[in-house]
């Protein structure tokens, strides 16, 4: 049976219960999913600050699922609409990694130009460099932001429902796209919701990321084995395990 490890890099438990749901639900009986807390960092990522923690978070994470676990992963799934961390731990993971946001741009691509639907403004900025970053940059038409955060919506799905369907129809007659994203960990299982209401295909970020731990990975791992290429200084025992080990000096 294949393993797929899904890490949460906020320490929120109820988000990462969210994930294990819907993520295994998306895979099927085929795939054993297993969803990992962040050890430390914020409850919800919001802006630069908790997104840098979270990119830390989420490595240590790795590393400690990697020395607790009895299988080894045959994919790694970032359960975050920001993907924190992604490029560090492709590097130093050997088998495919990737995030929600990036799964989801993959597959709204598919459609045509895109939006994004999310919730916090202070995302915006943040996933657009990301976009870059991905070269998803001239797909990408848009990105609207909610001022509820992806917590606060979860937390009142009545209302969220309302407020996300709108906000999804706004940006497909606003920005004239083939497809919209519904992006958020917290958000898993909005998207079938309120695709009723929708006239364009809204990509769930969840789903997304789950159907491309079946697929190859976007970008081939550059290890073959886990680990770092330096060492590190004050940071976790099993992050520090991974490090190559120290040169040694003779005489």
């Amino acid at each position: 049976m294949r393993q797929l490890l899904v890490i949460n890099p906020n320490t929120s438990a109820s988000v990462s219960a969210l994930l294990q749901t819907h993520v295994q639900q998306a895979v099927g009986l085929h795939v054993q999913v297993r969803t990992v807390t962040a050890r430390f960092g914020s409850p919800y990522i919001a802006d630069e600050a908790s997104y840098a923690v979270a990119s830390h978070a989420a490595l240590d994470a790795w590393a400690a699922a990697l020395a607790d676990g009895d299988t080894a992963p045959d994919a790694v799934l970032i359960g975050c609409f920001g993907d924190p961390g992604l490029m560090a731990l492709r590097e130093s993971s050997p088998v495919p990694v990737t995030g929600l946001a990036e799964a989801a741009f993959i597959e709204a691509a598919r459609h045509g130009r895109y939006a994004i639907v999310t919730g916090g403004e202070r995302w915006g900025p943040m996933l657009q460099r990301l976009a870059q970053a991905l070269g998803q940059a001239q797909q990408l038409a848009g990105i609207h932001t909610v001022a509820p955060t992806g917590a606060e919506l979860a937390a009142n799905p009545t209302a969220a429902r309302a407020l996300l369907a709108q906000a999804c129809r706004d940006a497909s007659r606003q920005l004239g796209v083939q497809a919209v994203i519904l992006g958020g960990a917290g958000l898993a299982g909005m998207a079938a919701a309120v695709q009723a209401e929708v006239p364009i295909p809204v990509i769930d970020s969840v789903v997304a990321g789950a159907h491309w731990a079946l697929r190859s990975a976007p970008m081939p791992p550059v290890r073959t084995t886990a680990g770092f290429h330096v060492t590190w200084q004050g940071l976790s025992m099993e992050m520090t395990s991974l490090c190559p080990a120290p040169e040694r000096r003779s005489g």
